[in-house]
């Protein structure tokens, strides 16, 4: 069996922390928005579980603590998806998508 790399490890590891970290904040949105959370799509879901690992992976990871998920409004969740899509219909750069994202996450009162 070949030997497993350094560098493997640390992307398996890198990997296993960003989808931690993104369940984690679905939950705390999930929970957020309650009933509203039910006309998501798993589609929707994937998108914006997407552009919440790219965010995280251009985060510091004491601002991504201090995002407060808990507090992501219903309109706010539809602005992520809507950019994640756009990312994914090559409608926009995916550097200036996950910088937006950024800046509405750390928007939250």
């Amino acid at each position: 069996m070949p030997e497993v790399t350094d560098d493997e490890r640390g992307r398996r590891m890198f990997k296993i922390h960003q989808e931690m970290a993104v369940e984690k904040a679905i939950e705390k949105i999930r929970l957020n928005l309650g009933a509203d959370w039910k006309i998501y799509s798993a589609h929707d879901i994937e998108l914006l579980k997407y552009i919440l690992g790219e965010c995280w992976g251009s985060l510091d990871r004491r601002k991504w603590e201090q995002v407060t998920f808990t507090r992501l409004s219903k309109d706010a969740v539809d602005a992520i998806i809507r950019v994640a899509k756009e990312v994914k219909r090559e409608e926009r750069l995916e550097s200036d998508a996950i910088q937006e994202v950024i800046g509405l996450l750390q928007r939250i009162p």
